[in-house]
């Protein structure tokens, strides 16, 4: 692990269900969000949300998906671990053909734990990039009451353009909670994101209505110092200033978060 010190505050436990077994990382107090990181690794952009999460009275479980835990990642790191995931990590699905990736079943697990451990009214779910539409499919989980699709990427591909990495059944299963429950969900973007197309969001604004609060900024919104082009709304790309776009749209995640899953 590279930058012990990104982890301060936060316990290191395994948790495994059915194949998998994955180190998460804790941290905090009350109810549990559960935050899924992008490519290519749990780096120290990722634990900054995590610890503001953590800081506004909740508790915040930090799976390590790929990658090494605390590396602040290269380009070069970044684009060897997403030839890795699509190429040989059999538990991301990332391709368009209406299904989810295997790894969500641990996922979901994993919600039911936290939501044992930390009680509230549920456990809040943010994924970005490649696990940006995990937050979605977890919905199948009861316990999960608060998701948010960051630069939800996937599928690659023009034929998935129009489309999110859940089944037929997970979409309609959150769609149905949604009105039965009188949740909601959060979807963000960069306009200019290729890996984010406007059918995606399309999509999600025709299939949840008003359940999904869709948020689109342009690259003015961007970190300009950031080592990629605008995608990472919640890290690379947050310019973290008050009155920012993006500070805005971080601290509404977070309040979304507070909300829905006090008790």
């Amino acid at each position: 692990m590279k930058n012990p010190e990104a982890f301060a505050g936060y316990e290191a436990f395994d948790f495994t269900d059915g194949p998998y077994t994955r180190r998460v990382w804790r941290k905090g107090s009350g109810p549990a969000v559960i935050i899924m990181h992008e490519i290519p690794n749990l780096h120290p952009q990722v634990l900054r949300f995590a610890d503001r999460v953590a800081a506004q009275g909740m508790t915040v479980y930090c799976p390590s998906l790929f990658g090494e835990d605390g590396r602040v990642p290269s380009q070069a790191y970044a684009m060897g671990q997403l030839a890795w995931t699509i190429c040989v990590r059999r538990e991301f699905n990332v391709w368009a053909n209406g299904k989810s990736s295997r790894i969500v079943d641990w996922l979901r697990a994993l919600a039911r734990k936290a939501h044992s451990d930390c009680g509230g009214r549920g456990v809040g779910a943010v994924g970005m990039c490649l696990t940006g539409g995990f937050a979605l499919a977890m919905m199948t989980e009861p316990a999960v009451v608060a998701p948010v699709l960051s630069q939800p990427s996937l599928p690659l591909g023009g034929k998935g353009a129009a489309m999110i990495d859940s089944s037929a059944e997970e979409i309609a299963c959150a769609k149905r909670r949604f009105e039965e429950e009188d949740l909601s969900m959060m979807a963000l973007r960069f306009t200019s994101d290729k890996l984010v197309p406007d059918a995606r969001f399309a999509m999600l604004r025709e299939t949840f209505g008003d359940r999904c609060q869709t948020i689109d900024l342009t690259d003015a919104d961007a970190n300009p110092d950031a080592p990629i082009a605008p995608h990472s709304v919640l890290t690379w790309h947050l310019i973290d200033e008050p009155g920012s776009a993006t500070k805005q749209v971080e601290q509404d995640v977070i309040a979304f978060f507070k909300q829905r899953t006090a008790g």
